[in-house]
């Protein structure tokens, strides 16, 4: 109450006098400031005549000196109605000099600061409502002071409007806004905005601006300069950012280091015995390939995930190291022939199959719905490990445990044909049991304790579907983790019946009569028959 009748007092004698001046009213603003911190402004025979002699002074330190700051306030308010920036400049910096102090000193309360900073927003002083938006957090008046300090050219609040936003638009617009004041964040966001929109060459500048501030933004230009063909100016911004920490540039100059970008004719022919790990077995010899940057790091990282995965040890199936493709060697979709899944045409790979013998393919491609199509696997680079072995499984055979689609499910989840299919891992009702019958036995002959536990398989039509599990595992969520030990037994089972697999000779053999290139057709037929009746 005390430092709002100072206030009051002061606008009542400046009203009065020659201190409507706004030089003078500056003068006297700067003169209460001195009177208000003496220790600190005034040597001590000032400081001795500026004080009051009563006992009670000490008592009243605290609320004499809010009164004083009010009252200097109030000069300097009378000043910026006149015009004055240097008086609202003035306002401003004891604002927020006591917000950074948590109002812990005695220079202004959070009441009246806030009281101070509402009349400076009357004069559309945008910083006023910059500040005042963030003093209120989450409180519904935030949201106009933020749009006020937006509209009025503050690059903090233009950023924050624009990542408020849902509007495409609306956020584009006020990103490009807070940019172009050259404020680094919003200079990041709006490169991500355009890389997000398939806009390259619009992200490429303002990446440039900040690649030496945001290890992310160097490493990102620096994809950007690779694909560009720029190789050493984007191994310095990867060495950067990989300084900086960031784990994905790190990887990137493992994989330039570790690979080479080969064209479809010169892949050089792979030993499967010499390469295969403890001498096993190599029913499945897998090969992935990647065509760029971003997807060889990601099939590197998948294959060093394999060699550590101590769960897949005993299996019989061999992956070699993934072969980096020139750019533009397949040629894929994220919605392959309209089926809503990734897929490439992979005919340019038969050359390289009949070099190298590999019986199946992975092919990493930049996005799309992960799946397999016989004998070739389809990731993404947003793909995790976990979606590699789910999908590994079903180069085996095994079913999905959640809801199949409706095509599949009607083809499946019939007495008269899942025999045709013969998941190791489901069954379904039949009149007697279950069907098939010989999978249930295979389960019980395993492991006479199996616990035969319903599945989501056959959900879409209506149909019951059965697995050897009560678990949740990894071929209903991917990321469970979970391979029951029974499931790594049929998983080796499978293997060994190359009957039941579907390899990529398969897929080149429908390819190519498709095409109308019946001599390769036959070639990968005669292919398919011979691994089928090993």
């Amino acid at each position: 109450m005390r430092g709002l009748i100072l206030a009051v007092l002061a606008l009542l004698i400046v009203a009065g006098d020659s201190g409507r001046y706004v030089p003078q009213l500056l003068r006297n603003a700067l003169h209460s400031v001195i009177w208000a911190s003496p220790s600190e402004n005034a040597s001590d025979s000032e400081t001795n005549s500026n004080i009051p002699s009563s006992n009670t002074a000490n008592a009243r330190d605290t609320s004499y000196n809010e009164g004083l700051n009010n009252a200097t306030f109030a000069l300097l308010w009378h000043a910026a109605i006149q015009g004055s920036e240097d008086a609202q400049a003035l306002l401003l910096q004891a604002f927020e000099s006591a917000f950074l102090k948590n109002f812990s000193s005695s220079d202004a309360t959070q009441a009246d600061t806030r009281y101070w900073l509402e009349k400076l927003v009357k004069l559309e002083n945008a910083d006023a409502a910059w500040l005042l938006y963030q003093m209120q957090g989450e409180e519904g008046t935030s949201e106009r002071f933020m749009y006020l300090a937006a509209v009025g050219g503050v690059p903090e609040a233009q950023f924050a409007y624009a990542m408020a936003t849902e509007l495409p638009e609306t956020r584009e617009k006020w990103l490009n806004k807070a940019a172009q004041q050259q404020y680094a964040p919003a200079q990041a966001a709006l490169a991500d905005w355009y890389l997000l929109h398939g806009k390259q060459q619009l992200a490429k500048p303002l990446l440039a601006t900040t690649a030496t501030l945001d290890m992310q933004s160097a490493f990102k230009y620096g994809r950007l300069l690779w694909d560009e063909g720029q190789h050493n100016q984007a191994k310095s911004h990867f060495a950067h950012a990989a300084e900086l920490g960031h784990k994905q540039a790190k990887r990137a100059l493992v994989a330039i280091n570790k690979y080479t970008a080969r064209s479809l004719k010169n892949v050089p022919p792979y030993d499967w015995a010499k390469h295969s790990i403890n001498d096993k077995t190599c029913l499945q010899r897998i090969q992935p390939f990647a065509t760029s940057l971003a997807t060889i790091i990601h099939a590197d990282t998948i294959y060093q995930s394999f060699l550590e995965d101590e769960r897949l040890e005993a299996l019989s199936l061999c992956i070699a190291p993934p072969i980096w493709l020139e750019n533009k060697a397949l040629t894929c979709n994220a919605d392959y022939k309209g089926r809503g899944v990734l897929g490439c045409d992979v005919t340019p790979l038969s050359n390289i199959a009949k070099t190298r013998k590999f019986s199946h393919a992975v092919v990493i491609a930049e996005q799309g719905k992960a799946n397999v199509q016989n004998g070739v696997m389809y990731l993404d680079i947003s793909d995790a490990y976990s979606v590699f072995v789910h999908e590994l499984a079903h180069f085996a055979g095994f079913a999905d445990e959640y809801p199949m689609n409706r095509s599949m499910a009607r083809q499946l989840c019939q007495e008269d044909q899942i025999d045709n299919f013969s998941p190791p891992n489901i069954i379904i009702d039949s009149d007697y049991w279950y069907a098939p019958h010989e999978t249930v036995n295979n389960w019980l002959d395993i492991d006479p304790a199996t616990i035969i536990a319903r599945s989501k398989t056959c959900e879409l039509v209506g149909k019951r579907s059965y697995k050897p599990s009560r678990r949740i595992t990894f071929m209903e969520h991917h990321d469970s983790g979970v391979i029951p030990p029974l499931y790594l037994v049929l998983w080796q089972q499978q293997l060994t019946k190359q009957n039941a697999q579907r390899p990529i000779s398969m897929n080149f053999f429908q390819a190519f009569h498709k095409s109308g290139n019946q001599k390769e057709a036959a070639h990968w037929l005669a292919q398919y028959e011979a691994y089928i009746t090993k």
